[in-house]
């Protein structure tokens, strides 16, 4: 379960760039009810996003010749380089070296030997989110991967991840948690990439962050009234909820997830 109470592994933070972001704060505005916040003239453009004056999630510029919108999910490390150090040698990469941002920690962002890429923080004065698990915050993590025994095995090398395979109607899922933190401390899984027709349509390794929603066919009729996208409807599974996924106006992909273990 993803609390803010981080630990060694756990997501700590997300943020989306994007080419717009006085934009894509108004859709997630009017999708979530979230506030923007700039982080000032020290922050190169970066800002925050807030729900009920706590920091849900954060907002990068995306300038001419990088890669396209996308939301980055970052997992707290004891010590980036190490951490980048670990990549390099489990046959990873390192798109962008860790470096300090001033006195709140120390950032990267890297990418499994599959290519889907991640962040990690090692925390200075800002230990992560100031609000997860709950609507209208990140509630979970997905990575869409060819290779599951791959990934898992990646993830245990250079983050200690464990993994668990965990039973519902339709099949088996991997679920991924902290060290030590047992399936008490899930927080996200795998699913093989070839599998999953709505996200087979990208073909590259991904991982996917979800948003807590009381209302999942709410927010999907909503995005869609805000030159959002659709990826997938409201969907019932049983045993974990109701879930859809969607894609902001500039291309950036998520998910709002209704956790029910009685959905039916």
């Amino acid at each position: 379960m993803l609390t803010t109470r981080f630990v060694d592994g756990a997501p700590c933070w997300i943020d989306v760039a994007t080419p717009d972001p006085d934009g894509t704060a108004s859709f997630y505005r009017e999708l979530f009810g979230w506030s923007y916040r700039n982080a000032g003239p020290e922050g190169g453009g970066y800002g925050f996003l807030e729900r009920a004056g706590r920091i849900v999630a954060g907002c990068a510029p995306l300038t001419g010749g990088q890669d396209p919108a996308a939301w980055t999910v970052y997992f707290r490390s004891a010590d980036a380089d190490a951490t980048a150090d670990a990549v390099r040698s489990a046959r990873g990469s390192v798109p962008a070296p860790p470096v300090s941002v001033g006195e709140q920690g120390r950032s990267a962002v890297l990418a499994d030997p599959m290519g889907a890429a991640f962040g990690v923080w090692q925390p200075g004065r800002r230990e992560g989110l100031e609000a997860a698990g709950q609507a209208g915050c990140l509630c979970w993590a997905e990575l869409y991967t060819p290779d599951i025994a791959r990934a898992a095995a990646f993830y245990h090398k250079v983050l200690g991840w464990e993994t668990s395979a965990v039973s519902f109607p339709g099949g088996v899922y991997t679920s991924f948690s902290p060290r030590d933190t047992g399936e008490e401390g899930a927080f996200g899984g795998m699913v093989p990439l070839a599998d999953d027709p709505v996200e087979a349509e990208e073909s590259r390794p991904h991982w996917l962050p979800y948003i807590g929603a009381e209302d999942p066919d709410a927010v999907v009729a909503r995005a869609a009234e805000l030159g959002g996208r659709v990826r997938m409807p409201a969907t019932s599974v049983p045993g974990v909820g109701r879930l859809a996924r969607l894609e902001d106006p500039y291309g950036a992909r998520f998910a709002v997830l209704r956790g029910d273990p009685r959905e039916t």
